[in-house]
């Protein structure tokens, strides 16, 4: 189940002016609204009824009913003092107030991660990559990094994994694919220009596709047969992939974990067969 409030936040460049008003009412105040009915919070956010109605089916809800339960849910395991404790990374911090925001930032992307996730589409993806010729893997920057990750994990259990770190070189793999292989294309944005062209060149090959983005609507969202997706709370001061590294690697592992698991004896007696052993 998502968390209500990131499928808004994430929606929100998309909305019009209507819908973004209904969307700062909730995000300001998600306790009020999950207790007002739809009348009321049409009157409190200036709207109608039907323009709420509009907002929650198109952020995947069968209507406002429905989008509330979940305001409901997210309150109840959201604790207030996460929220209030993770600020910005600020000029006067020190080394404990670093340590402290980044390693908080990190729990809480996770644990928003995991509320996003789709089980039914999890256990999709691992049967994919499961029965798939060859699994080629693709990322640019830091989701090249997850995407290495990836590739050294399903390698050792014997299931051969293809990445390189040059993107002409992952533009030809993906060329080169069929309809027996899958494609796992990590990008945050799900925007980036390099990975656009690899999905689009895999799809035209009939290859099946795995996303692993933020939650938006995105080009790689829309060439994915199976979209997953990482919460969107990276600080502002943002050198690079930070908490939303930490999540796309956490879905590396639950997919990894999830193959093994469909193999389990015989992923045992892999992971024995390649360790490397140190003296």
């Amino acid at each position: 189940m998502a968390i209500a409030t990131i499928k808004l936040k994430e929606y929100e460049k998309d909305a019009s002016p209507t819908e973004k008003a209904i969307i700062n009412y909730i995000l300001r105040n998600p306790e009020e609204t999950s207790q007002l009915t739809i009348y009321k919070l049409a009157e409190k956010t200036f709207t109608s009824p039907s323009s709420i109605i509009r907002l929650c089916k198109k952020n995947g809800y069968t209507g406002y009913k429905d989008f509330t339960k979940e305001l409901i849910y997210e309150q109840a395991i959201r604790t207030n003092y996460k929220e209030a404790s993770i600020s910005d990374l600020s000029r006067s911090d020190d080394i404990e107030d670093i340590v402290a925001k980044v390693t908080h930032k990190n729990i809480l992307s996770l644990e928003e991660t995991e509320k996003l996730l789709d089980y039914e589409v999890i256990k999709a993806c691992v049967k994919t990559i499961y029965d798939c010729d060859r699994l080629v893997i693709f990322g640019m920057g830091a989701s090249l990094i997850v995407a290495k990750d990836a590739q050294l994990k399903f390698t050792r259990i014997n299931k051969m994994s293809h990445v390189s770190e040059d993107w002409h070189t992952q533009l030809l793999h993906a060329r080169n694919m069929s309809e027996r292989d899958v494609a796992l294309v990590i990008s945050y944005s799900g925007q980036t220009e390099e990975m656009i062209t690899c999905a689009q060149a895999a799809k035209a090959n009939g290859a099946t596709i795995i996303s692993i983005t933020k939650v938006t609507d995105s080009p790689i969202n829309r060439l994915a047969d199976y979209s997953l997706y990482v919460a969107s709370n990276e600080f502002s001061f943002r050198s690079g992939a930070m908490s939303s590294r930490i999540a796309q690697l956490n879905i590396i592992d639950i997919l990894y974990s999830g193959y093994v698991n469909t193999m389990y004896d015989e992923s045992y007696e892999l992971l024995e067969k390649t360790q490397i052993k140190k003296e």
